[in-house]
């Protein structure tokens, strides 16, 4: 049996649909010969923990498929370990591997080497997205902007303008900062335990975020 795998991270205008992909793949076979979709849609490449993925090496293993078909060899993996992996696995259970826009001979030594440098750079264009992703969080931080996610104790989340944006950014909770400093005192000079701090806030009724009670995990997280 023939297995076409396709993958889509994210719907964007700019992304292949999981419909074309499959229709590129239909072209490296005659459609008389049996064959079945694994479909992964809003997976990353960056690991190979997708469930239609999983389902197809499990189908490999247990002998049903002969030839695997990709649009693009990223869509199988970004990560150049993850691929050598994957292709390994498939030479063990002689499976043929094929992708329909990049066409290369796995069973050749220049092949194999081309299919490497493919996804050396797949992996190389997944790092330069990642760091530019954290520095552009760390330019926005430094400006004050605030990134995303809970809201750290002491603080308020409010909207602003900075050079023209309207963006959201931290300010001083003024009922909370107080309690905050007395945390930190407590737990740093005098060497008060975390069960000690959150029943002295406790007794003193001080509420912890979101209401309720505090507890020795709160304030571990808050101390982090």
């Amino acid at each position: 049996m023939i297995a076409i795998y396709a993958r889509q991270s994210v719907d964007k205008k700019d992304s292949i649909s999981i419909e074309s992909q499959i229709e590129f793949c239909k072209k490296e076979f005659d459609e008389t010969e049996a064959y079945k979709t694994y479909i992964d849609k809003g997976f990353s490449g960056k690991d190979t923990n997708r469930p239609a993925f999983e389902n197809m090496m499990n189908d490999i293993r247990a002998g049903q498929i002969e030839k695997v078909i990709v649009y693009k060899l990223d869509r199988i993996s970004r990560s150049t370990l993850d691929f050598a992996n994957i292709i390994n696995t498939f030479k063990k259970y002689n499976v043929e591997f094929i992708s329909s826009t990049e066409k290369f001979d796995t069973s050749t030594p220049i092949g194999k080497a081309m299919l490497n440098i493919i996804m050396v750079f797949a992996e190389l264009e997944r790092e330069t997205i990642q760091k530019r992703i954290k520095d552009n969080y760390y330019a926005r931080s430094k400006k004050g902007f605030f990134p995303g996610g809970t809201i750290p104790y002491g603080f308020n989340r409010v909207k602003t303008l900075i050079d023209g944006k309207r963006v959201s950014v931290l300010q001083p909770n003024p009922e909370q900062v107080p309690y905050l400093i007395e945390m930190y005192e407590m737990y740093a000079f005098n060497d008060v335990s975390l069960g000690k701090i959150s029943d002295h806030l406790n007794e003193n009724n001080i509420s912890a975020p979101k209401g309720g009670r505090w507890d020795s995990n709160k304030i571990s997280r808050i101390l982090r």
